[in-house]
């Protein structure tokens, strides 16, 4: 089950990149969930370069996965604004847009980065 599962996210995760590729101007938000933590980076895919990255266990945050995910987010925003990054593509990374992904992305939202 578990590895019919891995490669079903895996083909989702390769339809999505054929889509969207990470610029200087408009770097691409990696967003990669595990079953503790969620881990987020910011890319420059032309230059191959991680501009920000963050996650919930380098930060320490508290409260449920999704309260832990929204920090994670506004975090990285305020990383991202530090680099010089205003506004990303988002890349959810073959996951579905709901829960601790969505909760990354509003918390990122509200932190200032504009997708």
């Amino acid at each position: 089950m578990a590895v019919q599962k891995q490669a079903r996210r895996q083909r989702i995760r390769y339809k999505i990149r054929k889509k969207i590729v990470g610029t200087s101007e408009r770097p691409r938000l990696a967003v990669y969930r595990s079953n503790k933590y969620i881990y987020a980076q910011i890319i420059d895919d032309r230059k191959g370069h991680t501009l920000a990255s963050i996650s919930s266990k380098g930060i320490n945050a508290q409260g449920t996965r999704i309260e832990q995910a929204k920090v994670t987010g506004k975090a990285l925003a305020e990383v991202a604004q530090a680099a010089g990054v205003s506004t990303v593509v988002f890349d959810r990374g073959g996951y579905l847009f709901h829960g601790r992904v969505k909760a990354l992305a509003d918390g990122a939202r509200e932190g200032g980065l504009n997708f």
